[in-house]
């Protein structure tokens, strides 16, 4: 019994499709490796409770009270290198992004064409004109795969930004900073070096009145070197890191050379912030937040691989119009029309569609094991961070305890050596201490403010986030998979 052409090509369709939407029920989203560990409850480097309300970031510096500091900051978020690198990435990857999503419309292209052929004594003109149109119909969902890494990928770029700028706002605190230590150690220096020039000028007085040797004169003399080559050293640094600071905010480096040139006090504090808990502190830090962008990106991709091996169906059309002469194209009769469905689908291809398919499932292993790290580089760096600051913090209070003691020493030396009751050395051991605490004060102080910027830092430095995306951590009872 033969069976007519047209039945036999409706039943073989049926069939196709049965064959497609089987195939496409077999496709499912790639579940995520959960990460290994759990997020800790709480700091072990905090003292007292961890506020579950924590301190807001935003403009943070704000709080040092340092209206130059906040400035420049503010000047290098909008003109850095580095910044405007990052916003061109993410323009990037938002095109990218619409280009995949072009791909779930249908594509329309129009031609015309315009011919004059000769044949002996006959002249013959044509002209042409028409419409293509093509869809490939996202039956198994590779393109919505290809549109939600392009989104994820955009996210991470957008978090990439975020993390530019965090860590842009914090180094140029943090040689502000700097930069006005040098300027405090360097005012310690010019002090002290007038109190020991002091000191020699006596010590030589003496010596013409024979009331002294010449050894105490040259030790005078040597301890007041000794100071003096110290302050080159840190008028280099100031000259230096107002160059930094300079390019940083997008300007030749000695722009800032009479702007940072006054000294000022330094940037210092108000109060302490109130920490979050270890998972919400996570969830505002930008590289964790790219990190996981990068594992959903990587997930969809693994979809987009598998969804490759399997058919493929089109939709296709043209709508032309041809004639002799352009009067002519207006004629009904010169139209031609053609739609066209056609079905593909991989039959040998030497294992490259399995092989692409392991490809993205490693790349998926290798951006979880990122998201690991980053997230337990995070943890660490805040643990530090707060570590730093309650031991900087215990040091500078002994530290200053211990000038008050020196500073009275100092003073006292002088004054009994005045009298002739001891001999040069004692003063001169007093005053290398007192020089040597009060420089340390001042390294200690400014060590104090740079941990609260890199507390700051570790916390997730006000960065704003992305709105309307869904950014819990992945543990082992809550994998993560690509949405549907």
């Amino acid at each position: 019994m033969k069976i007519p052409m047209a039945k036999a090509s409706g039943r073989f369709a049926l069939g196709a499709l049965t064959l497609m939407l089987c195939a496409c029920a077999s496709v499912s989203a790639p579940p995520v490796t959960p990460l290994g560990f759990e997020v800790p409850p709480a700091w072990s480097g905090a003292t007292g409770t961890v506020d579950a309300a924590p301190t807001s970031l935003s403009n943070w510096w704000l709080r040092f009270d340092d209206p130059l500091m906040s400035r420049l900051i503010d000047q290098a978020l909008v003109a850095n290198t580095s910044v405007r690198g990052a916003q061109a990435a993410l323009q990037q990857a938002r095109a990218l992004r619409d280009v995949a999503g072009a791909a779930l419309w249908p594509s329309v292209g129009g031609s015309a064409s315009a011919g004059r052929n000769r044949s002996g004594d006959i002249t013959q003109n044509s002209y042409q004109v028409g419409l293509d149109a093509s869809w490939e119909l996202d039956i198994f969902g590779g393109n919505r795969a290809a549109v939600r890494a392009a989104d994820a990928s955009a996210l991470a770029s957008a978090a990439t930004l975020g993390g530019v700028q965090v860590s842009l706002a914090a180094e140029v605190a943090l040689d502000y900073i700097a930069l006005r230590n040098a300027q405090a150690r360097l005012a310690i220096a010019q002090a002290n070096l007038t109190s020991q020039q002091e000191t020699l000028q006596l010590t030589d007085w003496r010596l013409q009145a024979g009331l002294v040797t010449e050894l105490e004169a040259q030790q005078a003399r040597a301890a007041a070197e000794q100071t003096a080559a110290q302050m080159p050293v840190l008028q280099t640094t100031i000259t230096q890191t107002s160059h930094a600071l300079s390019v940083l905010t997008g300007q030749p480096p000695a722009t800032l050379a009479s702007t940072l040139a006054a000294v000022k006090p330094l940037p210092q504090v108000s109060g302490d912030w109130a920490l979050a808990f270890p998972a919400d502190t996570l969830r505002q830090r930008s590289d964790v937040r790219a990190a996981e962008f990068q594992v959903a990106a990587a997930a969809a991709r693994v979809t987009q691989a598998d969804v490759a091996r399997l058919p493929s169906f089109k939709l296709g059309g043209s709508l032309g119009l041809s004639a002799l002469t352009l009067g002519a194209l207006t004629d009904g009769a010169s139209v031609a029309a053609s739609v066209l469905a056609s079905l593909s689908m991989p039959v040998f291809d030497a294992g490259a569609s399995q092989a692409q398919l392991r490809a993205q499932q490693a790349a998926l292993d290798q951006t979880n094991t990122l998201y690991q790290a980053t997230v337990l580089t995070a943890l660490t760096e805040v643990e530090d961070a707060l570590v730093a600051l309650q031991g900087d913090r215990a040091g500078l209070l002994r530290l200053q305890n211990a000038f008050d003691a020196a500073d009275i020493a100092a003073t006292l030396a002088r004054q009994r050596y005045d009298s002739g009751l001891v001999d040069f050395q004692t003063v001169l051991d007093t005053q290398r201490t007192r020089l040597s605490t009060q420089d340390s004060v001042a390294v200690a102080r400014a060590a104090v403010s740079a941990d609260h910027v890199r507390l700051v830092k570790a916390l997730g430095g006000g960065w704003p986030g992305t709105d309307g995306i869904d950014t819990s951590l992945r543990t082992p009872d809550s994998p993560r998979t690509p949405a549907p």
